[in-house]
């Protein structure tokens, strides 16, 4: 079964205070979805395992850590999700990058796929789903279930800010993802925004509000 957490770290919960303002700019927005990202990574690597190595010091010889022959992935859900990957890349450089692009239909609230573009090896790689907004989590399940079609076994969802309609939705169609949220709302309005959330975030992130 994939577990679910919910960030309580301070610094989180302070940057994503900042986030919410309607007095936040597209850079200072921008800067802060990536720090978010870096952090909340921090914690979804938490179990990735590591094995030992000879390492020499200037000191002399020891026995260093590194993670297990592990390959990583980070695919963002177009366009929002690109925000958080340079966050996520602070620490996991080496990570691949994929793209699968989802809007979702202003009527139905349905996403619809209109580009999808991964590794070669995506079925070898541990892979990190990004998208800030996790709102009916139609666009997540969608983008989850293209992963696991292309034979991902291990995958983990990561987002800022989630509406509890989306979390329950996302764990009831794969309870095997882990699932990092920065913060749980308190409900979708009838448009399908996060209340009190922070608007369109990839109207923010790229400054076409």
């Amino acid at each position: 079964m994939g577990k679910t957490l919910i960030m309580d770290h301070p610094l989180i919960q302070h940057k994503i205070g900042i986030l919410r303002s309607t007095e936040t700019g597209t850079k200072d927005f921008r800067e802060l979805v990536g720090e978010i990202a870096t952090l909340e990574c921090y914690e979804a690597t938490r179990d990735l395992a590591l094995e030992d190595y000879p390492v020499e010091t200037p000191m002399g010889k020891t026995i260093g850590k590194r993670l297990a022959g592990k390959k990583l992935a980070i695919i963002p859900i177009l366009r929002a999700g690109l925000g958080m990957v340079p966050g996520m890349q602070t620490l996991i450089p080496s990570a691949k990058v994929g793209h699968i692009g989802l809007y979702r239909d202003p009527a139905t609230l349905a996403p619809v796929e209109y580009y999808c573009k991964l590794p070669a090896d995506i079925e070898e790689r541990d892979v990190f789903v990004v998208d800030p907004m996790l709102a009916t989590g139609g666009s997540a399940v969608d983008a989850i279930s293209q992963l696991k079609a292309h034979g991902c076994k291990n995958i983990r969802f990561l987002c800022i800010i989630a509406a509890p309609e989306g979390l329950k939705a996302l764990q009831d169609a794969h309870p095997d993802v882990d699932i990092v949220v920065g913060a749980l709302d308190d409900h979708l309005n009838e448009i399908g925004y996060i209340v009190p959330g922070l608007g369109d975030a990839g109207d923010r992130i790229f400054g076409t509000k």
